[in-house]
């Protein structure tokens, strides 16, 4: 073989292993390129994850957190205090002086010796904006000092026909009419608009807790209580309308209270005035007047109110649904899974008043399943009755404890977003001056 032709041979082979060398380099470069992409992929999806796994980790530490903070708090406060929390009264209820509006010396030393869980202002408690504001900072810091609690601080102001602010003049507020003629529209959007708008000025004068919206289905045309109050007939469209009437409210840090379970709308009659019937089985109210709670329940409301209406289809005699086990328990609590706060319908309506002592009826709605009491006839009668059932045994203070824990979990986990919270550390005089220059007056 010649020289030439060996050269040519070597160069080959020299040709042929850098192109393999380079081939590999290039397969090599590929592998760790395709490597790398994939993890990186891989890295984000693990990225994701592990945000999500760690908020969930950081959720779990503030509920226990917040558990260990309840439980704190329930081992602070005396078997009086707890009692105290389960009602809401009027300022009346608890100073004893007719249309008390100016929180003075009379009003917090009320509060001191009886806490109680809430206030809610009626028409004579409502003299202007200033005088509300004023009101419910007053409040705020009595309740605080009493038992490190923010109280709630109520109004029924559903709009239209029930707007005890908006309906006064003095407030200069437009009311955002009735509910009926917003069910009309058939825009559910109205619905949170109008919570929205009430929440708005609610928070603006220092309230935290509105007794609305109305869940009823007025299915009786002749029920003049729904007529206007009550979004219609159609359950699901008053479903869609309470739902979104929470959500507005919501928007602006107000609780709510969704009423008249379990359900109002089909009866005949004034409960304000007489026990009225409910003449509807457990199936029909599946399937109609349960829906817009559930919706209610849903968008999560704080409060349920059961109303007084007896439910002789279900029930075996005609104890009014706030007193019944039967249907606070194991309709409201059990079957709809409700795990907030249930509240009664005002307790001195004759439905209530006609057959039981604000004793009697506060105890029975204690053992009932209900949380809060409202409005009693007799206040001091029915925290009472409380305190002695207790301590008789009728009742365990392990039942008081839990609905005391509903209670402060609204309490001790919302309170940071509401108006009341942040301006309740004013001084006690500030709180205390009436609007003629006068300290500690508690009537006009």
């Amino acid at each position: 073989m010649s020289k030439r032709k060996r050269k040519q041979r070597r160069m080959g082979r020299w040709a042929l292993g850098i192109g393999c060398m380079l081939l590999s380099a290039g397969a090599f470069a590929a592998v760790i390129y395709f490597s790398h992409a994939g993890r990186d992929e891989t890295d984000g999806t693990d990225g994701t994850q592990q945000v999500k796994e760690d908020q969930k980790e950081k959720d779990i530490q503030k509920k226990e957190e917040n558990k260990r903070q309840i439980d704190k708090k329930l081992g602070e406060l005396s078997i009086e205090e707890k009692v105290a929390q389960m009602f809401i009264i009027t300022p009346d209820a608890l100073t004893g002086v007719e249309g008390t509006w100016n929180p003075g010396k009379v009003t917090e030393t009320a509060y001191h010796e009886t806490p109680v869980g809430g206030l809610i202002m009626m028409g004579n408690n409502l003299i202007s904006q200033e005088q509300v504001q004023t009101w419910n900072d007053a409040v705020t810091g009595f309740s605080k000092e009493a038992v490190g609690l923010v109280p709630f601080l109520s109004v029924e102001e559903e709009g239209g026909t029930v707007a005890p602010i908006s309906g006064n003049p003095n407030f200069g507020i437009e009311n955002v009419g009735n509910m009926s003629e917003i069910g009309a529209t058939d825009d559910s959007k109205k619905a949170y608009e109008a919570g929205k708008t009430i929440g708005t000025y609610l928070k603006e004068l220092g309230f935290n807790l509105d007794f609305a919206p109305m869940a009823d289905v007025r299915l009786n045309s002749e029920n003049i209580t729904a007529q206007h109050r009550s979004f219609g007939s159609d359950p699901k469209l008053v479903s869609d309308m309470v739902s979104e009437s929470v959500e507005g409210f919501h928007s602006q840090g107000i609780y709510t209270v969704a009423k008249h379970f379990p359900g109002d709308g089909g009866t005949e009659g004034e409960s304000h005035e007489k026990s009225v019937p409910l003449n509807r089985t457990k199936e029909e109210l599946k399937e109609s007047e349960l829906l817009p709670f559930e919706a209610a329940i849903g968008a999560g409301t704080e409060f349920v109110m059961v109303g007084h209406i007896s439910l002789p289809e279900i029930l075996t005699d005609d104890t009014p649904a706030s007193l019944s086990e039967d249907v606070v328990t194991e309709m409201l609590r059990e079957e709809l899974g409700y795990e907030g706060i249930i509240i009664t319908d005002s307790m001195d309506m004759g439905a209530i008043t006609d057959h039981y002592t604000s004793g009697e009826a506060a105890v029975k709605a204690v053992q009932a399943g209900v949380d809060m009491i409202l409005m009693p006839q007799n206040f001091e009668e029915a925290y009472q009755g409380i305190l002695e059932a207790v301590h008789q045994g009728t009742i365990s203070e392990e039942r008081i404890d839990a609905s005391i824990k509903r209670i402060l979990e609204v309490k001790m986990n919302e309170t940071s977003n509401l108006k009341t919270g942040d301006s309740s550390e004013r001084e006690t005089a500030d709180r205390t001056t009436n609007y003629t220059g006068e300290q500690g007056a508690d009537r006009p």
